[in-house]
């Protein structure tokens, strides 16, 4: 069923612990505008109405008439759907293992899936190709490896503590060592304190994604593509050796295309 042209803008949410990200899009499903703020638990549903509003008005882009979103910090999902209801009219789609039909959830817990990887499994699709199988290489406030099985599969996975969470705790026990930018070094070797803090956080952090997926791809039965996604991706692209793809944009694309999965969408 075509989705009504009174949906758009369409307006995805993924709020994640770290930055909540939004895109808007058009009825083609394209992006046409993307936003990252940090993501603040003490705002209520006025605040992030004014949030929005100012966002929109900046890029000069309309205000949804439609939203789907994804959140793993509570009660900012609620907050938001209750600002987009108060402020926008729009009823928000919240997205869950429990309103996904078409998607199996192959753990002990179904529900306890985050939104965020639920989406990532829509977001993942277009890169199956002749695979079978995909991992989708989250790198938010932690790592997450989704894996993804033809036919709106959601496998399993991996967490991992996130790059910048894993730096934060050895700069808190450790005084004397410096604060630093989380880039990669120009060799492993480390000439001074700070290249080889860099060295071992980023190098370090990237074998440790490499060896996890030559892992999964071990116990998967046909061949998987790696797709990699969130900020950190950035800082890793190059260094991982098993990642394919990288796409900043697959869980807010992927959320978009979830909406449009839905039978029932208006």
């Amino acid at each position: 069923m075509a989705a009504s042209p009174s949906s758009f803008p369409l307006l995805a949410v993924d709020i994640g612990n770290t930055s909540t990200v939004l895109g808007l899009a058009d009825a083609s499903l394209t992006l046409t505008h993307t936003w990252r703020v940090r993501t603040n638990r003490d705002h209520l549903p006025d605040d992030l109405a004014l949030q929005l509003r100012g966002l929109f008005a900046l890029a000069g882009a309309e205000s949804p008439r439609a939203a789907v979103l994804s959140s793993v910090a509570p009660p900012l999902g609620q907050n938001y759907a209750l600002a987009l209801r108060r402020h926008f009219r729009v009823e928000a789609f919240e997205v869950s293992a429990e309103n996904l039909p078409d998607v199996t959830v192959e753990l002990d817990q179904p529900g306890a899936v985050g939104a965020d990887r639920l989406a990532n499994l829509f977001g993942a699709e277009r890169y199956l190709g002749g695979h079978e199988y995909a991992v989708v290489v989250d790198f938010g406030t932690s790592t997450n490896f989704d894996v993804i099985g033809r036919g709106r599969r959601f496998l399993g996975g991996v967490l991992a503590t996130g790059a910048q969470l894993s730096a934060d705790a050895l700069f808190s026990r450790a005084a004397k060592l410096p604060r630093i930018t989380l880039e990669a070094p120009r060799t492993a070797i480390g000439k001074n304190t700070t290249h080889a803090l860099q060295s071992g956080l980023v190098f370090g952090y990237a074998e440790m994604v490499d060896g996890l997926l030559r892992r999964i791809r071990a116990e998967l039965p046909g061949e998987a593509v790696a797709v990699a996604t969130g900020g950190f991706s950035r800082t890793v692209e190059g260094i991982c050796r098993e990642i394919d793809h990288y796409d900043e944009t697959l869980t807010v694309r992927g959320l978009l295309e979830l909406w449009a999965s839905r039978p029932d969408r208006t």
